[in-house]
């Protein structure tokens, strides 16, 4: 009796081991997303939307799906695309149904679960709303929300997959919003290799020539692309000079404010190489075209961010070495993981 007594303590306190490991190890995820070591908490309240599986899949479903524009004819990741990191590189200018043209260029849509406010405005403040904008958006998909859920509704497909995530086959706006979110939500890109250098793994360190970007980057870019998200999740004037056919005054239409004049969000410089084109209007090409831009191209007016009041001084071997260091930015694993790929039937 008394050596039974002391199996089943033993029991008791092994199991108790386990489960206090098993926290500590999954202490980074919010049910199946992941927080990279040493990553600020994310501003996103999982409690409202928890990650699931079931939800990310019927999520990446609707991402790649054409269904949700008024013709049928393109998709989210028709301007998203994922070996790009989810940006779009054809156009200078996002393209909708029907060959029209937007005003802005397609921003990547990484690492949203600690952003704030979205576009480059800022001009949503939920990334649960945020997809409401081009569905709606008459020169994106041209379509309403009525028109979407009849379309998910009719569908025997969706119907299940719905059920099988909200236990209800009829899809609403706050379930088709919170499928979506899911899938957006995840794309989390931390495996560059600047992640590995920063992380100290083995056998993985810069070259000189990316160190010496590196160090240059953080004297010169580093105030506003703050490590590790690479941005400060914040809208600035960047001196960028106005331009010529839409005359586009960025944040200030949102706020009104007349301090936002010219104000765009800062934009992640992670998975930068593949990204272009560059700028709110996409107005630049190639990285050496930005810094180009920053040492020689910038326009000086009171709303200019104070970081960049003063001279950005880079020689021609400079500018090298500094897209040298964005270049081990690119998160490849990302790129192309099969994860946020196409999904298959």
């Amino acid at each position: 009796m008394k050596n039974n007594l002391i199996v089943l303590l033993l029991i008791i306190a092994l199991s108790f081991c386990f489960f206090s490991l098993r926290k500590a190890e999954n202490s980074n995820f919010y049910q199946d997303f992941y927080i990279p070591k040493g990553w600020p908490k994310p501003v996103y309240d999982f409690k409202k939307n928890e990650v699931t599986d079931k939800g990310f899949e019927l999520g990446r479903k609707l991402f790649y799906d054409p269904i949700l524009s008024r013709d049928s004819t393109i998709s989210c990741a028709s301007c998203h695309l994922q070996y790009t990191g989810f940006a779009h590189t054809d156009h200078a200018l996002s393209h909708g149904i029907e060959g029209r043209i937007g005003t802005r260029n397609a921003m990547p849509i990484i690492n949203l679960a600690w952003t704030k406010l979205f576009h480059w405005d800022g001009g949503v403040i939920s990334l649960e709303t945020q997809s409401i904008n081009p569905i709606t958006n008459p020169l994106e998909m041209d379509n309403t929300l009525v028109n979407v859920l009849g379309k998910l509704n009719r569908s025997k497909k969706y119907k299940g997959l719905f059920y099988n995530v909200y236990d209800d086959s009829i899809v609403r706006t706050k379930s088709l919003l919170k499928a979506l979110t899911q899938f957006t939500v995840s794309l989390v890109t931390y495996n560059s290799k600047y992640d590995k250098v920063m992380r100290h793994e083995k056998d993985i360190f810069f070259t000189e020539q990316e160190l010496k970007g590196y160090n240059l980057f953080k004297r010169n870019c580093g105030s506003c692309h703050n490590e590790p998200l690479l941005t400060n999740d914040s809208f600035a004037d960047n001196g960028l000079p106005m331009d010529t056919d839409y005359k586009d005054y960025g944040r200030v239409k949102i706020t009104l404010n007349p301090k936002d004049s010219f104000n765009f969000r800062v934009p992640t410089l992670r998975n930068i190489e593949f990204t272009y084109p560059y700028m709110h209007d996409g107005r630049f090409k190639k990285l050496k075209e930005v810094l180009d831009f920053y040492t020689n191209g910038r326009v000086q007016r009171k709303t200019v961010a104070k970081e960049l009041q003063k001279a950005i001084l880079l020689s021609d071997d400079d500018k090298k070495d500094v897209i040298s260091f964005l270049k081990t930015l690119t998160d490849k694993e990302f790129l192309f993981n099969p994860k946020f790929s196409f999904p298959k039937e």
